[in-house]
């Protein structure tokens, strides 16, 4: 069985800057805010929510098809893709348009600033979920506003379970329109910040958001993560990383790990216990150890 996977796909241009961020931007001064950081380091990678989901995903022994748009220049992409024997069914090419872009800069404590070209993620809405019988599950990741909105309601509407996974994507939506996402899923996942803004603008606490839905995780870095069921919390502890090579991509194997564990059938702490040990690896390398996830998942 599969799982859809809704989200973008992107390349990344990834900067490590060797000081701190903090001590480079003057708090009393951010009105003519004006600043430059030396990156010695920059590589471009594949990235995207829906492209890092269905990396993991994969590599743990899932079946993902990643539903999203790329541009002009996707070349590079779609064959990366056919090289790791991902599908290419729902992968779009939109003409007049480049591939979303992504610049991401990371400081020596792990600080990110990004900035984001949608580009042609933007047209993601114009690929429409119909129901499958080989499809089990689906996520409904960081994407175009209007691709996120209809897809969560195509897939409610197809009867198909989904894991509403706002991410960065959270500012674009009212409460009113997060509460019908929340209503439409079965379960949603954050990280602790986007938990913080999810509850004030559903006006929901995280333990009423967990009785909407089968499950509510919280991710919480290197303290683990919470797992809502029914008003109640469980703590899922951490996986300590060998050592903090690159966050880039974390949350992503995260969740790859959690649909991975949903296609099993396991319990939301169980899932998210593979989730905390696949990001522990990923922190610790430029990318996702193939043999290693597999040992994880079996």
């Amino acid at each position: 069985m599969s799982a859809l996977i809704c989200g973008s796909l992107a390349f990344d241009t990834i900067m490590s800057f060797e000081g701190r961020f903090a001590e480079q931007i003057l708090p009393d001064q951010l009105h003519i805010l004006n600043v430059s950081f030396l990156v010695p380091q920059l590589r471009r990678d594949f990235g995207g929510c829906a492209g890092n989901i269905a990396y993991a995903l994969k590599i743990l022994g899932g079946t993902p098809l990643p539903m999203a748009t790329l541009g002009t220049d996707a070349a590079d992409y779609l064959a990366r893709l056919k090289e790791l024997g991902i599908s290419l069914e729902f992968v779009k090419t939109v003409d007049n348009s480049m591939t979303a872009q992504a610049m991401i800069m990371t400081d020596k404590d792990n600080n990110q600033i990004t900035a984001f070209h949608p580009g042609a993620m933007s047209f993601a809405h114009n690929t429409k979920v119909e129901k499958r019988s080989d499809i089990k599950l689906a996520i409904v990741s960081p994407d175009g506003r209007s691709a996120m909105l209809e897809h969560a309601d195509q897939l409610a509407h197809a009867g198909i379970p989904f894991v509403f996974d706002p991410g960065q994507g959270l500012p674009m939506f009212d409460g009113v329109e997060l509460s019908k996402m929340i209503g439409q899923s079965t379960w949603v996942t954050v990280n602790d910040y986007e938990g913080k803004m999810l509850s004030e603008r559903t006006g929901w606490d995280f333990a009423e958001i967990s009785k909407q839905v089968q499950g509510l995780i919280v991710t919480l870095g290197g303290e683990g993560c919470e797992v809502w069921q029914a008003g109640e919390k469980t703590w899922v502890p951490p996986v300590k990383a060998a050592q903090i090579v690159d966050p880039t991509g974390c949350g992503d194997a995260w969740r790859g790990a959690l649909l991975y564990g949903l296609e099993q059938g396991w319990s939301l702490e169980k899932c998210a216990d593979l989730g905390n040990k696949v990001g522990s690896i990923k922190i610790a390398s430029r990318g996702p150890q193939n043999y290693t996830l597999e040992k994880l998942a079996h």
